[in-house]
């Protein structure tokens, strides 16, 4: 039995041609400088705009964070090989990057309950609003939010590396991927870690849960509401996080639950994107065209910008 994560790991991405490796590796560059851009974007506006200093928007303003860290954990290293023609990775970088990967989805998963019980609060208990959604209460929430996506991180790195790896030390794919990595287990030493995932996995799908009946709950309060105006404003409040919500959990239920091939196909391919790029890229759009106040306030910091720049 021979220990082979002391030199740590070959990423091989998503093909062996290194014109094609250049052609996803500029894709994936687009749309992270996207990504940095909409998340700073939404980070710096619910920061600086007076009128976002709501608990939604602080919910949000974490969840961009979540978002830049989601997608910088992974992608830039996988620029920077294409680039430079080389497909290492050493096992310090590998454990961070599975340790730092896992507590950002969990922490995502998380964070889009509490912002679910914070639309619910919003919609169907308008009256005890400010009460039950006060200063202490968000503070805790994104507290708990990013200890326990930490815990989850610890806990998968632990479980993954605590085992010994045989044969060729190559993961079939452009990050260190759990999945992958327990392929190259040598024996069932890797049961321990699937069930860290399936204890992380109840946690979400109870997560997906609760968002599911809070939605219910709020969907069943939006269409009693007499005012057409009233039922506009929250569906554009909420509509944007069901959609976020429904995108993430998709996707990564899409990634964990296909068959893993030992030569990536082009579905491969399409799916990673989906669920390491896609949904920290876009996440920021899909808030500012269906939120207003949002749109309004972006406008507001550049037209502030451009004002200084001038004067």
């Amino acid at each position: 039995m021979t220990n082979f994560t002391m030199s740590g790991f070959l990423l091989l991405g998503f093909s062996v041609k290194p014109e094609l490796e250049i052609f996803y590796a500029s894709l994936f560059l687009v749309l992270y400088l996207l990504a940095l851009t909409g998340n700073m974007l939404i980070i710096t506006t619910t920061s600086l705009d007076d009128s976002l200093q709501s608990p939604m928007y602080f919910f949000l303003k974490h969840l961009s964070l979540l978002d830049l860290c989601y997608i910088s954990v992974t992608v830039p290293r996988f620029v920077y090989n294409s680039f430079m023609h080389s497909e290492t990775i050493s096992l310090l970088e590998c454990i961070v990057q599975v340790f730092a990967f896992t507590l950002c989805c969990s922490a995502e998963v998380f964070m889009l309950t509490v912002m679910s019980y914070d639309r619910y609060v919003a919609i169907c208990l308008p009256l005890r609003y400010d009460v039950i959604m006060d200063v202490r209460t968000c503070v805790h929430g994104v507290t708990g939010v990013w200890v326990s996506g930490t815990i989850s991180g610890v806990m998968h790195a632990a479980a993954t590396f605590s085992i010994h790896f045989c044969g060729p030390r190559v993961i079939h794919q452009f990050f260190c991927d759990v999945p992958q990595i327990l392929r190259l287990s040598c024996s069932n030493e890797y049961l321990g870690d699937v069930g860290v995932t399936a204890f992380v996995s109840l946690l979400a799908f109870l997560c997906f849960l609760f968002i599911g009946f809070s939605y219910m709950h709020i969907f069943s309060s939006v269409l009693r509401m007499p005012s057409a105006e009233g039922r506009a404003k929250a569906f554009s409040t909420c509509l944007p996080h069901l959609v976020v919500v429904i995108l993430f959990f998709s996707t990564g239920a899409f990634e964990y639950f296909k068959p893993h091939s030992e030569s990536p196909t082009a579905l491969d391919v399409f799916l990673t994107i989906l669920y390491t790029v896609v949904p920290p890229t876009f996440n920021p759009v899909i808030y500012s065209l269906r939120n207003k106040a949002i749109k309004s306030a972006i406008s507001n910091v550049f037209q502030r910008r451009v004002a200084d720049l001038f004067c």
